[in-house]
């Protein structure tokens, strides 16, 4: 798909342009990142001051929220451009990982309900191109506070995720991708493909580490501008999963090219 029709793909389904996400949630978490709220911390620990106008600054360049702080509610807006921008870069990092041969990748998703179709894509692609894919810690359960009971990791098609009686959730918990790191120790993957606590977890512990993350979930971002996370794609990461096919396809054809 040309880069103009990916474009408009992109605003009618409004995984960027306008944006479900409210103006007024984005900058609620924007103020809980700047008060180091662990949720949406993402296991990144911050070595800049960031406060709460450093980080809407940042968003507005990096994913393209409205830059004007007195706009306090109602719409807020992704640039479908540094979608596209992003997409193209995170191809660029996978197939540099690829070529330098059998590399060890761990794929993980803290949002089953939508971006699971663009992870389970990128593994199948990745096994054709000769990479190991790593599935850690299956099996490990930990107890979520105010539930009641565990929740454990499952791996779907190579897809790590977390199963709370038999269904997959959404999570921003970095704790299962420590989990996993430390089961494998000094095996170390080459390349982690994620989001949320998943992607964070990975490259607070300096792995090269590529991720997608919504307008707002800022902690990525922030990782990514401390130099903890390679690659960012700003995107809505829960629309309906067939709408993000032709941003895979395009996702994937960056790959091929690169190698």
């Amino acid at each position: 798909m040309a880069r103009g029709d990916l474009r408009e793909h992109l605003v009618r389904t409004r995984i960027a342009g306008d944006v479900a996400t409210s103006r007024e949630n984005n900058l609620d978490h924007y103020r809980s990142l700047a008060d180091r709220d662990p949720y949406l911390m993402f296991g990144l620990t911050l070595e800049g001051r960031w406060a709460y106008r450093d980080v809407l600054e940042l968003m507005a360049k990096s994913a393209g929220v409205v830059a004007d702080p007195g706009h306090r509610q109602g719409q807020d807006t992704i640039d479908p451009d540094r979608t596209i921008d992003a997409i193209e870069a995170m191809g660029d990092t996978v197939a540099g990982v690829l070529r330098a041969g059998a590399p060890r990748i761990l794929v993980a998703t803290g949002h089953p309900t939508g971006l699971l179709t663009i992870h389970l894509a990128l593994v199948r692609l990745l096994r054709e191109c000769g990479a190991t894919l790593m599935s850690p810690a299956e099996g490990w359960a930990y107890w979520i506070e105010g539930f009641g009971r565990k929740r454990k990791i499952r791996y779907l098609d190579d897809v790590a995720m977390l199963d709370d009686r038999g269904a997959f959730v959404h999570t921003h918990d970095p704790d299962p991708m420590r989990a996993m790191l430390a089961e494998l120790g000094d095996d170390r993957p080459d390349l982690v493909i994620a989001d949320h606590g998943w992607a964070g977890a990975a490259g607070e512990a300096g792995i090269l580490t590529v991720g997608f993350a919504d307008s707002n979930d800022p902690a990525l971002f922030v990782g990514e501008a401390e130099g903890k996370i390679a690659v960012t794609v700003p995107l809505d990461d829960n629309v309906l999963p067939r709408y993000y096919a032709p941003l895979t396809d395009h996702l994937v054809e960056r790959v091929v090219r690169a190698l």
